[in-house]
């Protein structure tokens, strides 16, 4: 699943309306610094509309097509915030008769510069993903106050318009959205959109952790497949998936692999009666009953989704071959459990894939094992994105169209590929100087 054509499509639309009074405001004026401020222009909208996704409202998710979709654009849009704002600072934005400097003006200024830096900072901090998650999440924060100084810079500069003309007004109502925004996700949980749970089970399954809890009033009304934020009083919010189907009395399991910084504090914060915060559901990630044959695909943890999708499974639903990753069998999170539902479901068959014995999983060894044709065939797949890139590929020669091959993106926090920039720059600049 991709981002959804109407998301893009208002973001685009919400970046280009500025261009409508390019052409009055342009007369006679400086174009160059009038590009200038308006790319300060632009980074203020880009920055409001991540502000919006980041609050997780449930309208968000509908218009971008899931909140991992959106979580890309709020990357992107930061990237291109911070680029924007480079250059506006690069170009001089100055112009001849816009009035006389004064200390509110200077103020404003210098709030430009604490912006720009700041932003600066924050978009490497985000896009270097070695950074531990609980201190990315902690600085990540600021973004917010960093974005008010940039709105207050954009409100009180000298400018070739006034804030009531059409574009001031405009983009002033992208700076108050963005501030409401953000506001918003300063609350506490208590007086957000969460559900308060009870820690009523924790047991070790391979190298993770199933921590299954119970409602405390309302309970989260989700999906097989979706997941929800998890957190706890002290620690910034997580996402996991919910690793059960939908039960009558509103308990649900998570699934949390001891993999990195926070999964592993957690896993020592974490005990019997211990009240959690829900935020969600969230995810597309959803199976729709079909005839059809089905293949899933699970790589470690990335078994999580097609528990969920097993224990709901309908009896009368087209043939399934769930074929499950692993590295050895002690590792493998609940294996037991997902042979005992395999065994259960005659139309559930299970496949185990191990990389020590069977070697890495391909589109060709899983078809091979399967025995599926790959006609009308649906592939759905959870696990680590460059296993995920080459089975698409896989799957395409084999004659599966990318529209039947469904997938979550496996981490909301994502890169830009800056070691793989690192080895490029190296083989291409640093390796031919050292052997000259």
């Amino acid at each position: 699943m991709s981002l959804r054509p109407f998301g893009l499509v208002l973001t685009a639309a919400a970046l280009c309306t500025p261009m409508i009074w390019w052409p009055q405001i342009a007369a006679g004026r400086d174009v160059i610094a009038l590009f200038s401020q308006y790319l300060g222009i632009w980074a203020l909208i880009a920055m409001a509309l991540l502000q919006v996704i980041a609050t997780r409202w449930p309208g968000v998710e509908a218009i971008f097509g899931g909140l991992d979709r959106g979580y890309i654009l709020h990357k992107w849009l930061g990237i291109g915030a911070m680029a924007a704002i480079l250059l506006h600072d690069t170009i001089d934005a100055e112009m001849d008769g816009l009035g006389r400097e004064t200390a509110l003006v200077e103020v404003a200024e210098t709030l430009g510069e604490i912006s720009l830096y700041g932003i600066l900072i924050l978009v490497v901090i985000t896009i270097a993903t070695f950074i531990p998650y609980h201190l990315w999440r902690w600085t990540h924060r600021l973004m917010g106050f960093f974005f008010m100084a940039g709105a207050f810079h954009y409100l009180f500069i000298l400018k070739p318009f006034a804030n009531g003309d059409p574009l001031g007004l405009y983009t002033s109502a992208f700076c108050a959205l963005g501030i409401v925004a953000f506001v918003y996700r300063l609350l506490p949980a208590s007086m957000r959109a969460s559900k308060r749970y009870t820690v009523t089970e924790i047991s070790e399954t391979g190298n993770a952790l199933a921590i299954t809890m119970a409602p405390k009033s309302r309970a989260l009304k989700h999906k097989a497949g979706q997941f929800a934020f998890l957190s706890i009083e002290g620690a910034e919010p997580h996402p996991f998936t919910i690793s059960s189907a939908p039960r009558e009395d509103g308990s649900l399991r998570m699934t949390v692999a001891k993999l990195g910084d926070y999964t592993n504090r957690l896993a020592h914060r974490l005990n019997t009666g211990t009240e959690v915060k829900l935020e969600g559901p969230f995810g597309h990630f959803e199976r729709r009953n079909t005839k059809d044959p089905e293949v899933w695909i699970a790589a470690g943890v990335g078994i999580t989704p097609f528990l969920a999708w097993s224990e709901a499974l309908d009896p009368t639903s087209g043939p399934v071959h769930l074929v499950y990753c692993i590295r050895d069998e002690a590792s493998a999170a609940h294996l037991s459990e997902v042979t005992a539902l395999a065994n259960a479901k005659p139309n559930l068959t299970l496949h185990i894939q191990n990389s020590a014995k069977d070697g890495r999983a391909s589109a060709d060894s899983i078809l091979a094992k399967t025995g599926v044709s790959t006609e009308r065939l649906t592939v759905a797949f959870c696990g680590p994105k460059p296993m995920r890139v080459a089975l698409l590929e896989g799957f395409r020669r084999a004659g599966v169209s990318g529209g039947r091959f469904k997938f979550e993106e496996f981490e909301i926090r994502t890169g830009i590929g800056l070691r793989r920039l690192a080895a490029f720059l190296f083989e291409r600049v640093v390796a031919p100087k050292r052997n000259a």
